[in-house]
């Protein structure tokens, strides 16, 4: 079997695309063939992508009070998750949030806000914010994800600037009425579509975790690559008490390192990015999932906390990779190592504190 990967990468680079049994041979792998499924989804990925990570950073403009009903939201109808709560940020409170992700590594910036869809005035808001982030910082991509969008609105956002568009299919359409029910899954592919329509790049993913059975997440994905997504995150369900999710534990860190494993057999030459929930179901196999993976959130969530920036940014180093456009890690593609002194102990044995163990 584990020749039966590299000769399914073998295919794929050759112009081969995977299908469905593929994805489901991959997903379905024994955990003692994990180190040849990375190895083979590696080879698509450096391929592609060389040994770049692409760095995003979210800034979430409008936390919860939102009147749809996803099963799996914090911020949903319903949810009594404490999380924050608040309306728009200022402009200038958004270019200060976007700024320490600037300025700590990404070249992303993802302006997010709750609610089923931005209106005229939300619009207006969001190309003012844009405008002046780009002014700001010219070299920035800057993806929106905003909810439902509606005629017309797609194209004003292409003109102020916004790069990409995010509006997660979340799971198959198979499974998409177990989750939520105050909108169809037509609607989501209807707001992927009319983005793309107006000349913005369609960011689309899903969510692990939620109930789906292994045919649907090879579904969902293989609807992703059908809808055209360049930039796939791929989320683990994360069980805020509060919500119909809660106590709901599905995934094993190898689980998830083989669904980003299948997604990047299926959608090779796209950016598969780890999103929400990889420090608490990666766990220590973080650094791995980034062998098959292109594409990270830096820091923190909509509303969850990620683990230290500056971890995210040593964990990228320390397996031999590099952030995207990052002068840092250039200067250590020439060599340049900033060296890191080692902590002597002041703990255990010969102390009165007690041990690390």
């Amino acid at each position: 079997m584990n020749t039966t990967f590299h000769q399914l990468a073998d295919a794929i680079l050759a112009g081969v695309p995977a299908t469905p049994e593929d994805a489901l041979a991959v997903l379905r792998a024994d955990d003692a063939e994990l180190m040849s499924v990375i190895a083979a989804a590696g080879r698509l990925r450096r391929a592609h992508f060389g040994n770049a990570v692409k760095v995003n950073y979210l800034v979430n403009l409008k936390s919860g009070l939102c009147p749809e009903n996803c099963n799996y939201c914090s911020q949903a109808l319903g949810s009594d998750a404490p999380i924050l709560k608040y309306s728009w940020l200022s402009k200038d409170e958004t270019l200060r949030q976007a700024g320490a992700g600037l300025k700590g590594g990404a070249s992303r910036v993802c302006l997010v806000s709750s609610g089923r869809g931005p209106s005229t005035r939300d619009i207006d808001k969001v190309t003012e914010m844009v405008g002046a982030l780009k002014e700001e910082y010219p070299d920035v991509e800057v993806c929106a994800c905003l909810g439902l969008l509606k005629d017309g609105q797609a194209e004003r956002l292409k003109a102020a600037g916004v790069d990409a568009y995010n509006h997660n299919i979340n799971t198959a359409e198979s499974n998409h009425d177990n989750i939520v029910q105050t909108h169809t899954y037509a609607d989501r592919v209807d707001t992927v579509e009319k983005a793309k329509g107006a000349g913005i790049s369609p960011c689309s993913g899903l969510i692990a975790g939620l109930g789906e059975t292994d045919e649907q997440l090879v579904e969902a994905l293989f609807a992703l690559r059908d809808l055209g997504s360049d930039s796939i995150p791929v989320n683990f369900l994360m069980p805020f008490d509060g919500t119909p999710f809660e106590n709901t534990w599905e995934l094993s860190p190898t689980r998830c390192v083989k669904i980003l494993a299948m997604a990047r057999f299926v959608c090779p030459d796209k950016e598969i990015r780890i999103a929400g929930g990889r420090e608490m179901h990666l766990r220590s196999l973080q650094p791995i999932a980034l062998h098959v993976a292109n594409s990270i959130f830096l820091g923190d969530y909509l509303t969850s906390e990620g683990q230290e920036a500056k971890a995210d940014l040593e964990m990228i180093r320390d397996n031999g990779f590099v952030v995207l456009g990052s002068e840092e890690d250039l200067a250590q593609q020439a060599g340049r190592l900033e060296p890191i002194d080692p902590a002597i102990r002041r703990r255990g044995a010969g102390t009165d504190v007690l041990p690390n163990a």
